[in-house]
């Protein structure tokens, strides 16, 4: 058995974990709001699918590590625990990234306003996938 390959596959399936997860969670908020509007007669935001797909990037993040592993030649124990560790630490970011994205389709559902804001805190929730990304690439 190849330990490193663990990590390999790891990093990838856990980071879709945590993208289904923010997802589905944002995804529950939007089609709530869009349902108060609707009870409400009146427009839905279809903005609020900016909110339910953002943690679905932190997938595509997962993607890149997984090939740069496949392709490094760092230690095997390092790849496994790069894997593990890091694709928590993006499926992590996904999950908060989608209770994030849903308080901003709460927020904005209701008032109409403050989108930008909204958005803004759901981006810095992704910048921790990001790091771990980067550092993670620079480490192999």
């Amino acid at each position: 058995m190849n330990i490193a390959m663990i990590g390999v596959a790891a990093v990838l399936g856990i980071s879709a974990i945590g993208s289904a997860i923010g997802a589905a969670t944002a995804g529950q908020a939007a089609i709530g709001s869009w349902k108060r509007s609707y009870m409400a007669n009146k427009p839905a935001p279809f903005l609020l699918v900016a909110f339910a797909g953002a943690p679905l990037t932190q997938t595509i993040y997962g993607f890149i590590l997984m090939n740069n592993m496949m392709s490094s030649q760092a230690d095997g124990t390092f790849k496994f625990a790069a894997g593990i560790i890091g694709g928590l630490a993006i499926a992590m970011s996904a999950i908060a990234q989608g209770k994030a994205a849903a308080s901003g389709c709460d927020a904005y559902g209701e008032t109409g306003k403050g989108f930008a804001q909204y958005i803004t805190v759901v981006g810095i929730c992704e910048t921790v996938a990001l790091f771990v990304m980067v550092f993670l690439l620079g480490a192999m």
